[in-house]
């Protein structure tokens, strides 16, 4: 018996953003009717209608936010100030893959803005931190379960994916992680967020040069358990999280939301064999002169190549594919991560299909593959319109892996 959920757009990108949105309702981070309501009607390859679309909704759900605020009502106003949030973030994405993307660091920072406002409003504990990172720091929130739950130290720090949100984070990790009584730290990482649209900084290949500096920092707040500090890493930052238990291994546990140790086949796969071979035989030029010529007449994958190569801080074709092709683990390095690390396995994995199991195969005496099917609503890169399934299943076997001993 076939199970499958019809498409909520007849573009496929669309549709998983929809998807997306609609799976971050579980805690809060949308409204379903909002998002079906915003979204309808829009035909595929219409751009300006898919941003116009996000951002008149992020505009309206702020603006309720406000209003609930100088009302006098917290609730409300950070709720409303938690799905501005998602929105605005859904609205740079889009925002980032049209051709005038002069607005792109203002939009981030209304997304930036309505998050803060959900932080300042809600009844959540939290405390914004900076943590020492190179000549620098990495903004991020350290939030705190309820002063109800009983402290225990276990503490998860949760890395976002190339372009989430921290509303969306919220709703995956951070949420159902506070409910179970965990400390949660999130942070902008290299390429991510206010990095990349305040800073100017790029994605890196090595997080265990990022990871490491945070379980330091971590490590030293107050109420945390050195012995009980967790890793989770969502979209691409299954490659991230993969990468840095190479060489870190003093976290207790880590999940690989789903695994990732090839980051390069989500934009190889699409390309003709003869010119990988080209750009392997070190014809730079020629691989990017037929790029260049074949996304003239592919509008839409233009678009979705500029989006994607932003972060990475590249210019040329051939540039940026030799770049992504650095953010990678063998077989040998993934051999050295000892690590216990829980690893999603949705059924139609779009962008790094097969990646989960073969990560798991080469971690077999560390690792447990969670599979996530169709038949459960649960299929499809980060298993989006089933994440009360998936908190329930990998923190479930956090609190038995880390918290056991309560």
């Amino acid at each position: 018996m076939k199970h499958s959920i019809a498409p909520f757009s007849p573009d496929p990108d669309h549709d998983f953003e929809i998807r997306t949105a609609l799976g971050l309702a579980a805690e809060g981070s949308t409204e379903p009717g909002e998002v079906l309501a915003a979204t309808a009607g829009i035909r595929r390859g219409d751009h300006q209608a898919w941003f116009d679309a996000w951002n008149d909704l992020a505009t309206r759900t702020a603006a309720v936010a406000e209003e609930a605020e100088q009302a006098g009502h917290r609730v409300s106003a950070a709720e409303a100030s938690l799905r501005a949030s998602t929105y605005f973030g859904v609205a740079v994405n889009a925002l980032s893959g049209l051709p005038d993307s002069d607005d792109l660091v203002a939009t981030f920072r209304k997304q930036r803005a309505a998050w803060e406002s959900f932080v300042s409003h809600s009844s959540t504990r939290a405390e914004r931190v900076d943590i020492p990172f190179g000549l620098g720091s990495l903004p991020g929130y350290l939030f705190r379960p309820s002063q109800d739950a009983q402290p225990t130290g276990a503490t998860l720090v949760a890395v976002n994916g190339s372009d989430g949100s921290l509303a969306a984070l919220w709703a995956t990790c951070v949420s159902p992680a506070l409910k179970r009584g965990w400390n949660v730290l999130v942070f902008d990482g290299p390429g991510q967020q206010s990095q990349l649209f305040e800073r100017n900084t790029f994605f890196r290949p090595d997080w265990e040069n990022v990871l490491t500096p945070v379980y330091d920092f971590v490590a030293r707040q107050q109420g945390v358990d050195p012995s009980r500090i967790a890793l989770y890493g969502i979209s691409q930052a299954g490659y991230w999280v993969t990468r840095a238990l190479v060489f870190e291994h003093r976290f207790a546990a880590a999940i690989a939301d789903p695994g990732v140790v090839d980051v390069s086949t989500s934009w190889t796969s699409h390309l003709p064999k003869p010119l990988l071979k080209a750009l392997d035989d070190g014809e730079t030029e020629k691989f990017d002169k037929e790029m260049a010529l074949g996304l003239t007449f592919a509008g839409d994958t233009a678009r979705t190549w500029h989006f994607r190569a932003r972060p990475y801080g590249t210019t040329g074709y051939a540039e940026t594919i030799e770049a992504v092709r650095t953010y990678r683990v063998t077989e040998e390095q993934a051999r050295q991560i000892t690590t216990p690390l829980f690893i999603t396995d949705p059924e139609g994995e779009q962008f790094w299909p097969g990646q989960s199991e073969q990560l798991a195969q080469w971690t077999a005496g560390v690792s447990t593959l969670s599979r996530f099917t169709a038949a459960e609503g649960a299929d499809g890169h980060c298993e989006p319109l089933a994440r009360t399934v998936t908190a329930q299943r990998m923190l479930d076997w956090l609190d038995t892996r880390v918290a056991a001993s309560r």
